[in-house]
């Protein structure tokens, strides 16, 4: 039995595969009175349409495919400088069809690097990063997700971290990302706007292959990835 089963690494219930539409990023509202296409919807509803339907994608995947999807990922991000070279990194457990880092988890143990989890301050609409061991006392913050039970004291700024590791709904070739909608990333990492991607924290986005689309319909405070890695590749972004 992987170590990862008895540390909060469980992989999400599946369902069987749902055969859904898909909604790129010129999806169309049909007419109800011509039943001909209509205008265009509005960004913030293609962005609605989008979560959903990657949402479905992503949990109809079988444990079998998911199993395998975290070990391709793992195979191509553990030989990536980035992840070789950083020693603080923020991650997370996966959930709701999440590609699973759990094996990149235990890589990073025992290479010696240190793993923080997303924690939700309280009465904050930010998220800081706790550290993660084998050991950790676990909590569930107000959205049912598992969390690091550690004193403020311990926590870290994203910018305090080498590399995050960050799950997503979505995402196209230029590094744009859609979330599940809280914006906690975003507002929690509004800081990467005014500095080089070069910079750290680095962020590389973990997603199954089927979550990309042509072009996501972008907001002024998304905040764009490094890299993004799936069970097929590195997506290197512009």
């Amino acid at each position: 039995m992987r170590l990862a089963t008895a540390l909060w690494l469980h992989p999400p219930k599946y369902q069987p595969r749902i055969a859904g539409l898909f909604y790129d990023y010129n999806m169309t509202k049909p007419d109800p009175q011509t039943e001909h296409t209509a205008e265009p919807l509005h960004p913030v509803m293609q962005r609605r349409f989008l979560r959903k339907h990657l949402r479905q994608q992503r949990k109809a995947l079988s444990t079998d495919s998911q199993e395998q999807h975290a070990l391709a990922l793992n195979q191509h991000l553990s030989r990536n400088k980035l992840f070789k070279r950083s020693k603080r990194i923020g991650a997370y457990l996966a959930a709701d069809g999440e590609i699973d880092p759990s094996y990149l988890i235990e890589g990073a143990w025992l290479a010696n690097k240190k793993i923080y989890l997303p924690i939700l301050a309280p009465f904050s609409l930010r998220i800081y990063f706790a550290p993660y061991t084998v050991n950790s006392k676990m909590k569930l913050n107000r959205f049912h997700i598992a969390e690091p039970d550690v004193h403020p004291k311990h926590w870290l700024k994203p910018q305090q971290l080498d590399l995050i590791l960050m799950p997503l709904v979505g995402f196209d070739k230029s590094g744009n990302r859609l979330g599940m909608g809280g914006g906690f990333y975003d507002r929690s990492l509004n800081f990467m706007h005014f500095r080089n991607r070069a910079f750290k924290p680095y962020l590389i986005g973990l997603a199954h292959e089927l979550q990309k689309v042509d072009r996501l319909p972008v907001q002024t405070h998304d905040v764009p990835l490094k890299i993004i890695a799936t069970e097929l590749q590195l997506h290197i972004c512009q």
